[in-house]
């Protein structure tokens, strides 16, 4: 396989990829490219590899800008701007769960912890039971949800070194 073949595999993948953590593919394959390109690239650099027009260009780098994965660069005498991708894969991991926790776990929280702050009330027997169950269920929801919550939280706020030494300790047995 030849440079060129590895690296367009990997950009498609990537963008495939994407879609499981929470990013369209065109914004997946705009981070691959940007992932294995030594130099800077323009948003026309970007169009042209890609086939994708301005604005799903331009929207997209915006996008990986918001999310702390791509940063915009400048060229002394150049009008264009120019990006790079972060290329340490931690910062990037814990980027990517940082935004998936804001974006999907702590709205999740706010609404199981309403709702388990709602009083629900029936006279109706089969609603009761119904009911119970319901709040039951809610309430273990909830207390994995907290615990996905600190978990996310230490990784976010850890080092490398912490993670792999932790999780290395969960399939060591003693």
């Amino acid at each position: 396989m030849k440079l060129t073949e590895a690296k367009y595999k990997f950009i498609n993948s990537w963008g495939n990829f994407g879609s499981q953590w929470g990013i369209n593919k065109t914004m997946g394959q705009i981070h691959g490219l940007l992932l294995v390109s030594e130099e800077l690239l323009s948003a026309e650099d970007i169009m042209e590899q890609l086939k994708i027009s301005r604005g799903n260009s331009n929207m997209n780098l915006h996008s990986l800008m918001d999310w702390g994965l791509v940063y915009k660069e400048t060229i002394l005498g150049e009008r264009k701007e120019f990006f790079k991708a972060e290329k340490d894969i931690w910062i990037v991991a814990k980027r990517v769960v940082k935004i998936r926790h804001e974006k999907e776990l702590l709205p999740m929280l706010r609404l199981l912890s309403e709702i388990n702050g709602t009083d629900i009330k029936s006279n109706d027997e089969t609603e009761i039971a119904q009911i119970d169950s319901f709040k039951h269920t809610i309430n273990d929801i909830e207390k994995f949800a907290k615990q996905a919550d600190t978990m996310l939280t230490r990784i976010q706020n850890a080092n490398e070194n912490w993670f792999w030494k932790s999780l290395i300790k969960l399939f060591i047995k003693k």
